[in-house]
């Protein structure tokens, strides 16, 4: 397990710095065993470098794509997170943080229709259309581009509305909600939540 200071969806990218024994340990052990998956998930209290930080107990599972070793006992990883997984029972860390696992797939509700989508959709283009005038920026992507071009389509829905909660520029508070969302209506409550938490700071900070 790799705990993190900030939250990590499924389907995002990860590239790290490996410096600190405990996890030069583990990315050995890794790479040796041929089987390059470890879990990623929250600190909710203290540093990720020394231990004894408190840990949230659900994340995703990431996968080291590229491993590049930098001399000295260090790596540079490159790392894609998959599916959500939730902690059951964190172990001693023995030297790198160790728990007992399982796969965490939404639970059953309510399917989340296209109007639904593409009503989220366009409050995310809305909120960056604000951002881009708080900001002055006059010029911004088109909607398809913001949005994930064609591919955000052929997605199913629920890494569909993961890659979309990628796009708003949250906190870490409102992306482990998304996160820890329960069924995909639940996250698209969360998301919708967090859009209108942060079109409240945007607002703010444009010039009147």
């Amino acid at each position: 397990m790799f705990p993190l200071e900030w939250v990590l969806l499924p389907g995002e990218e990860l590239s790290l710095r490996i410096f600190e024994l405990r996890y030069t340990v583990m990315v050995g052990d890794l790479v040796r065993s041929g089987d390059p998956r470890f879990g990623v998930v929250l600190i909710a209290r203290g540093r990720e470098v020394g231990g004894g930080e408190q840990r949230n107990d659900v994340g995703a599972m990431a996968s080291i794509t590229a491993c590049t070793e930098l001399g000295g006992g260090r790596y540079a990883l490159r790392c894609l997170t998959g599916e959500r997984i939730r902690v059951h029972e964190w172990l001693p860390d023995d030297p790198y943080p160790r728990a007992l696992i399982e796969p965490w797939p939404d639970e059953p509700a309510e399917p989340v229709s296209d109007e639904q989508f593409r009503e989220l959709e366009d409050r995310i283009v809305a909120l960056h259309k604000r951002m881009a005038v708080a900001r002055r920026r006059w010029v911004m992507p088109g909607r398809s581009s913001l949005l994930g071009g064609r591919r955000l389509r052929s997605l199913d829905p629920v890494q569909r509305l993961y890659s979309l909660a990628c796009r708003v520029p949250m906190g870490e508070a409102d992306r482990y909600a998304v996160l820890a969302a329960p069924t995909l209506s639940d996250r698209m409550t969360a998301l919708r939540e967090a859009i209108e938490t942060v079109s409240a700071r945007v607002e703010f900070d444009i010039p009147r």
